[in-house]
């Protein structure tokens, strides 16, 4: 490893935490992507008005663009979900005989906050249906100080049911208000990491080399043989103390109570993780991941000072180990909860924070971008497709739906009378009618696969709710502008102006 992780700006979450010189081109950097953003929005609208010719072939291209896409991503979906369902039915445990993997421990890592005591339960005893020996799996519950008695008393609860069931099973209280963290998931699992280093692994002789830490948000479940195809991937992989591990997230453990608005969300999220495991060049960790305890240890462990941590981990590595660092995608998967409140109202808010919450990864672009101009160990070929690849995403996300299913009209407002009276302004909205159509098949094979990830229909819904499941895509061109767009936009107009969000815990909210 190189010295870059001892440099000041690797563990940087803001400009204003870098010394003068470099806090000027990191802040330049922060206002990227916005810039972009908003500057092509504004110059579609300003084209609609000056030049409606010039705007009305731009976007017929772009729609075509947009429907070419469309294929690209729905092959690599379909591609996806064979792979997935392969990897379901094969036998891991067979598969693992010709390694000596008894050896391998499992550091499961569970954050939580207020959660019920039930959510917490549900996610613990997911653990005992594993295959793999649950005497070689740790479990870490890290509760935090700031949620006060009633998150300590559900930990001694867990500790006392289920304490004997693991190789080790510890509970850790992050305090809070400690120098140079933010109040998250990041800060609280790395407490959690070193003190399972301190007084487990480091006591126990455990190499670092023989474990693998899987960071679970609290309500994730992993499918039984989850931990046995996470070993025989890491057993096999070319560097395994040089890569993450990602399982595709489902959030469909509580799917049938949630309202379509979140169905579609949730399976969308879903969904776009599936086509990356297909594009692993492209593919960040993201939610529940996992990696080596000796590439976490020689990291520093997750960053404690942004909302992103799931991602930055990635490109810390990367940028740490001169990006000799990768993310293998195991195409399994883990369940957890689609977005779920106690009123509709409340549930549509807490999608949209949960999606601004995501869509402020956009911090990492800043990140990644200036340790690429730091850090000249990386490639240059490297260096510049990865930074092409999260810039154009974040533009790409913020951008995209907005001009497709809103401002490819503007050249029809804004026109004027002469505009409007050419054969162009006449066939502009049947050209882009007929191309969006085409685009919306992709919406039928999205929907056809989101069937096999459903759990059996609970005896209290009725075959209407199943017609409701099928009704729901309809909701995919409002979801992508609303839920996508607008909270990207969100986001990176935030960072362009400096008014960094703070960690936003989504709520779990489970009907009896």
């Amino acid at each position: 490893m190189g010295n870059f992780q001892r440099t000041s700006y690797f563990h940087a979450g803001r400009a204003s935490e870098l010394q003068s010189g470099d806090r000027i081109l990191y802040r330049m950097l922060e206002i990227l992507p916005g810039t972009l953003s908003w500057g092509t929005l504004i110059l579609a609208v300003l084209l609609s008005y000056f030049t409606p010719v010039l705007a009305a072939i731009f976007i017929i291209a772009f729609d075509l663009y947009w429907l070419l896409k469309t294929i690209y991503l729905s092959a690599h979906l379909r591609s996806s979900w064979r792979r997935m369902r392969h990897h379901m039915n094969l036998d891991w445990e067979k598969m693992l005989e010709p390694f000596t993997y008894g050896r391998i421990f499992h550091l499961v890592i569970l954050p939580f906050y207020d959660e019920s005591e039930d959510v917490v339960d549900k996610s613990i005893h997911s653990l005992l249906s594993s295959k793999y020996d649950t005497k070689k799996i740790i479990v870490v519950l890290a509760s935090e100080e700031r949620a006060g008695e009633a998150a300590r008393q559900t930990g001694r609860k867990m500790a006392i049911k289920y304490g004997q069931s693991f190789y080790r099973f510890a509970l850790t209280v992050h305090p809070k208000n400690l120098p140079g963290e933010m109040a998250g998931k990041g800060s609280n699992i790395s407490f959690a990491a070193r003190y399972a280093k301190e007084n487990i692994l480091d006591k126990e002789k455990i190499r670092y080399e023989d474990v693998l830490v899987s960071a679970f948000d609290i309500d994730t479940a992993p499918y039984p043989q989850y931990f046995l195809c996470l070993t025989w991937h890491y057993l096999t992989a070319e560097r395994p103390s040089r890569s993450s591990f990602q399982p595709v997230p489902l959030y469909n453990n509580n799917i049938w109570d949630a309202p379509a608005i979140s169905r579609v969300a949730a399976l969308s999220a879903t969904f776009w993780q599936m086509i990356q495991q297909e594009r692993p060049e492209k593919l960040a960790t993201f939610s529940s991941h996992a990696l080596s305890f000796r590439a976490l240890y020689d990291i520093g462990f997750w960053q404690k000072n942004i909302v992103s941590e799931d991602s930055r981990i990635f490109w810390n590595a990367l940028l740490a180990f001169d990006g000799d660092y990768r993310v293998v995608p195991i195409s399994y998967p883990v369940s957890m909860d689609a977005n779920l409140a106690p009123t509709l109202w409340q549930t549509v808010k807490n999608i949209y924070k949960q999606q601004r919450r995501w869509t402020w990864g956009v911090e990492n672009v800043p990140y990644l971008l200036f340790g690429f101009l730091k850090n000249k160990k990386i490639p240059k070929l490297l260096r510049f497709r990865l930074g092409f690849v999260q810039l154009e995403g974040f533009w790409s996300l913020a951008t995209n739906p907005l001009i497709i299913f809103l401002l490819g009209w503007m050249p029809l407002i804004l026109g004027g009378e002469e505009f409007n009276a050419t054969v162009l302004s006449y066939n502009l909205p049947l050209i882009t009618r007929n191309i969006m159509t085409l685009a919306m098949v992709g919406l039928v094979v999205s929907a056809l696969i989101s069937w096999s990830f459903l759990p059996k229909r609970p005896a209290h819904y009725g075959k209407k709710r199943v017609v409701y499941m099928a009704l729901q895509w309809v909701l995919v061109p409002i979801m992508l502008v609303f839920f996508g767009s607008i909270p990207g936009l969100d986001s990176q107009t935030r960072l362009m102006f400096g008014k960094y969000m703070g960690f936003w815990v989504t709520p779990k909210h489970r009907k009896s």
